[in-house]
């Protein structure tokens, strides 16, 4: 698999979950990965395990001075910048009332901010290659909410809404911006909210039944998240771009959700 030969990739969030089953992806592909996260263990962990195709810079999405040094790192480092696949995020929980706004603020600046500001400053290492793809991780929280997630579920529907906005104002730079918008996926977060919701019963119990509720019966796995941010991100795929694409085992369908095209 030689897909990536030759590429610069930026992950932010790529020392866990979805970002490090990303990193592993690129980098398996002949990829130069640079992992931007913001706990050093785990960024040091994710680049020993993935080996010399990847690097690791310890930042916070939320900074303006942290991710235009990521970026500058990586182009350094690499040559220049090709892909960025923004997989930083967190989920918490609240309605609008008791949510209190240091963690509204948090929740928005991780998973939306974080975007904006890697897309900043990667966008013009981009047009310096002739082109490039930004993959941004969503959920299917853009379309359709549980109750009591009033700031995870804004910052989800607002990615979709910067994807959109970024794939037109920079289609005439061959740069294609796209969002992948997952349903439960076997992550460190994902076990976190199933042991904080388990009640009397246990997180795996939690978990499995949160499983059955996707028509295919199970949670997602990381892996196939980022086969798809791969080929969002491939040259296969440079005539899609505003895309917001499902992989959620069938549950949007099974709650009657159309998506239009």
């Amino acid at each position: 698999m030689s897909d990536f030969n030759g590429k610069s990739i930026i992950v932010t969030g790529g020392s866990l979950g979805m970002g490090l089953a990303c990193a592993r992806r690129f980098a398996a592909g002949g990829g130069k990965v640079m992992i931007v996260a913001n706990d050093k263990a785990s960024v040091d962990s994710a680049v020993a395990e993935i080996g010399e195709n990847a690097a690791g810079f310890v930042g916070d999405v939320r900074r303006n001075d942290d991710m235009a040094a990521a970026v500058q790192t990586a182009a350094s480092r690499h040559g220049g910048v090709d892909v960025l696949a923004c997989c930083a995020g967190i989920q918490r929980y609240g309605t609008v009332v008791d949510t209190p706004e240091e963690v509204w603020d948090d929740v928005l600046d991780i998973n939306l901010k974080g975007i904006f500001l890697a897309s900043k400053f990667a966008i013009p290492e981009m047009r310096k290659r002739g082109g490039g793809a930004i993959v941004a991780i969503s959920s299917v929280q853009a379309y359709a909410s549980q109750a009591g997630v009033a700031a995870y579920t804004a910052s989800k529907g607002a990615i979709n809404a910067l994807v959109r906005a970024m794939a037109l104002d920079h289609a005439g730079d061959n740069i294609t911006v796209n969002a992948v918008c997952p349903a439960s996926i076997d992550t460190p977060m994902l076990h976190w909210a199933a042991d904080l919701w388990k009640g009397d019963g246990t997180a795996e119990a939690t978990l499995d039944a949160w499983g059955r509720g996707h028509p295919l019966g199970r949670i997602g796995k990381p892996c196939e998240v980022a086969e798809l941010v791969a080929f969002l991100a491939s040259e296969k795929a440079r005539f899609i771009t505003g895309a917001d694409v499902k992989i959620d085992g069938g549950v949007l369908t099974k709650l009657g959700i159309v998506i239009p095209d």
